[in-house]
């Protein structure tokens, strides 16, 4: 369902597929080739949601903004299923692992894994080409070019699944 909030109605790019169980409600831009999938919630009331080119927000995942915080999705992002973005930034070409949880002024740099179940507390900022894990989250190792590289070819496989879609 895509619904008006107030003045604001989700503008989303033509080439860009949401799945019809999806709930995007207010003030949301999303990009070209981007996909949103079944049971995801994005609900920008309060503050904007911006969705980058190519980024893919997987089945259950949920994201909600604060009054003085956006949530930011980069381009080339892949949000892995049952995820929690609340009020962050994802840079560009990252891999945030099922059902992580990311907090309000966190900050992922750019070709960084955040892995499955982890916790970033707020105002965490991490580094470029970071694999981050744990609860509470922290980095664990700096990524090659050839991990951020696979990153950017995930991202691209999901251009192609959604396509499927249509």
């Amino acid at each position: 369902m895509i619904l008006k909030f107030k003045e604001f109605y989700p503008n989303i790019h033509t080439s860009a597929w949401i799945a019809p169980s999806a709930d995007l409600i207010g003030n949301i831009q999303i990009g070209e080739d981007s996909s949103v999938w079944f049971q995801c919630v994005i609900r920008a009331d309060v503050n904007k949601v911006i969705i980058g080119k190519n980024s893919n927000i997987q089945d259950l995942s949920m994201i909600h903004t604060d009054h003085n915080t956006q949530t930011i999705i980069g381009d080339n992002v892949t949000i892995g299923h049952k995820v929690m973005l609340h009020g962050c930034k994802i840079e560009d070409n990252c891999l945030i692992g099922m059902s992580a949880t990311i907090l309000d002024n966190a900050v992922i740099g750019e070709g960084s894994i955040v892995g499955a179940n982890s916790l970033v507390t707020s105002g965490k900022v991490f580094p470029p080409r970071s694999l981050i894990m744990g609860s509470p989250a922290k980095v664990v190792k700096e990524l090659s070019q050839e991990e951020v590289d696979k990153l950017i070819a995930h991202a691209a496989h999901y251009v192609e699944y959604k396509n499927d879609y249509r």
